[in-house]
């Protein structure tokens, strides 16, 4: 059977991606290496019950630019409101700004936050 082991998303500051997917999501460091055969820093991050990694990439002579909303990732969390409550009060911006309205309905209750890079977050409730 062939698996889904990891995504990489280049990263303009390691430690401020790290911190930022540790301490919103609840991921943790699966495995670090301070240089890559081709010179980069690379950091794999693992939510608890996951397989799929997010593999966070930095190499300093590499400007992470890309066209706005190429991609994204996606979470679940089992309570939405709760869960962006907590965000914000951390200092996190959730949008659209009225995401608590928008997506009222219980089968398609979604948020998005961006993370320090400019990539997309999106929440969306799993119960």
């Amino acid at each position: 059977m062939i698996k889904f082991l990891h995504t990489r998303i280049r990263v303009s500051d390691l430690e401020r991606s790290v911190d930022f997917y540790c301490n919103l999501f609840g991921f943790m460091v699966y495995k670090r290496n301070d240089v890559s055969p081709q010179g980069n820093q690379i950091v794999h991050l693992r939510l608890p019950g996951n397989e799929h990694m997010l593999e966070l990439t930095h190499s300093p002579d590499y400007k992470v630019e890309f066209p706005e909303d190429l991609m994204h990732t996606a979470v679940g969390v089992p309570n939405l409101s709760s869960f962006c409550e907590r965000i914000e009060e951390k200092g996190v911006e959730v949008w659209p700004e009225d995401w608590k309205e928008k997506f009222e309905n219980p089968d398609k209750r979604m948020a998005f936050v961006t993370d320090p890079d400019g990539y997309e977050v999106e929440i969306l409730e799993r119960k």
